[in-house]
């Protein structure tokens, strides 16, 4: 099934590179991170979400049957409101006229499984690089699998991906408990490293961890590894995970011409990171991993996000220790860790204070050892104005 041409033929006349309203242009749409249209305002992306109409409370606009709300990925993209309701509304209104046709068509396309498959979705897709930007900075998302059995509790796909699965008629599973592989992934990758313009490539744990238990059987991100170690350009690439599994694509990632590599790491204290990421690797075994990485001579990245409780200077010495720069970024909501986040030992590290607090006593940390800290979307080395054939 096709998802991508579904979601576009809601704004059926239009099409790819026409205009939705003046200033707005149709962009593409995507099913990574839940149903989402996207659209070009002012050469900068816009994202509107597409739900079920009885999966959310807030919404900017509304169908018979779906919702629609904009997306200015966190504070780094700036929207006028109005603008926004505006484009949803716009696609609203054009949903309207198609949504029986289109949802009567994924219908018809619903291919019923046995319950043994529905943990665990062997499925095809027909694109996988996804340019997406903000601020100026573009780059393409790359995931091999959408779902993630790591489940972090405070992940906030959980509710996107459960969204496309509602309107698929697939059964709510706890997050944390399916996943689709998409099986053609290395093949459509390397169809789409000949055809598309370089920007770099990222791997990214926040829709689906690339190096997931089922990894090890399917290997879908050695395969796009592979693909993009053996494409005639050379394409800068940024891999996050939070398993130690990425230790055995630790010599392909050293053979990539322009690679940086390294883990999400929220805290320096395991007990508090078991809570809120009961599956994922312990924190020695991250800290491991960026000492493999350098040994390897693969720059070693570390994102903290959200910040988690524990202490900041023993979280700072570990990565001055190992990472040669460090991302840092705040919480984007509870959503699967209210309960923790309920315990008096966590409540106040929930708040919008306590996070940007902690972020900033630990990038005052970090720069006092001389560790670079970055907000943007990529790292420095990958950032506009770099040779993308210069050396790592």
């Amino acid at each position: 099934m096709d998802l991508r041409a579904h979601l576009l033929a809601l704004l059926a006349p239009h099409r790819v590179g026409d205009p939705l309203i003046p200033g707005v242009v149709i962009a593409g749409a995507s099913t990574e991170l839940g149903l989402r249209l996207k659209f070009e305002v002012d050469g900068q992306p816009l994202w509107v979400d597409v739900d079920p109409l009885s999966r959310v409370e807030r919404y900017a606009a509304r169908s018979e049957r779906l919702a629609f709300g904009y997306r200015t990925e966190g504070e780094r993209q700036s929207l006028d409101p109005q603008l926004g309701r505006r484009i949803c509304e716009a696609t609203a209104a054009l949903a309207r006229a198609n949504e029986g046709r289109v949802l009567a068509a994924v219908e018809e396309e619903r291919v019923e499984l046995p319950d043994r498959e529905l943990r665990v979705r062997r499925v095809t897709t027909d694109a996988l690089l996804e340019r997406t930007g903000v601020g100026g900075v573009d780059f393409y998302t790359l995931s091999p699998y959408v779902g993630c059995v790591i489940g972090c509790k405070f992940c906030y796909a959980q509710v996107k991906v459960g969204a496309m699965r509602e309107l698929l008629r697939l059964p709510q599973l706890p997050w944390g408990s399916y996943v689709d592989a998409r099986v053609n992934a290395h093949e459509v990758v390397a169809r789409e490293l000949a055809a598309l313009p370089v920007l770099p490539i990222k791997f990214c744990p926040v829709v689906s961890d690339p190096y997931q238990a089922l990894e090890r059987r399917e290997r879908l991100t050695r395969r796009c590894l592979e693909a993009i170690r053996d494409a005639p350009r050379v394409w800068p690439t940024l891999l996050l995970t939070r398993s130690s599994l990425v230790l055995d694509d630790l010599a392909l990632l050293a053979q990539l011409p322009r690679a940086q590599a390294g883990v999400s790491i929220p805290t320096i204290d395991d007990d508090v990171r078991a809570r809120f990421e009961p599956r994922a690797a312990p924190i020695p075994a991250r800290l491991e991993i960026l000492a493999a990485l350098r040994r390897a001579g693969v720059p070693s990245i570390a994102v903290v996000q959200p910040l988690l409780s524990g202490s900041v200077d023993a979280l700072a010495d570990a990565l001055a220790e190992r990472a040669d720069s460090v991302s840092i970024d705040i919480l984007r909501g509870e959503l699967g860790a209210a309960e923790e986040f309920a315990r008096p030992e966590f409540r106040e590290s929930s708040t919008d204070r306590w996070q940007r607090d902690r972020a900033r006593a630990l990038a005052e940390a970090l720069a006092r050892r001389g560790v670079p800290v970055w907000s943007t979307e990529l790292p420095p080395a990958f950032m506009p104005g770099l040779d993308p054939a210069a050396p790592r």
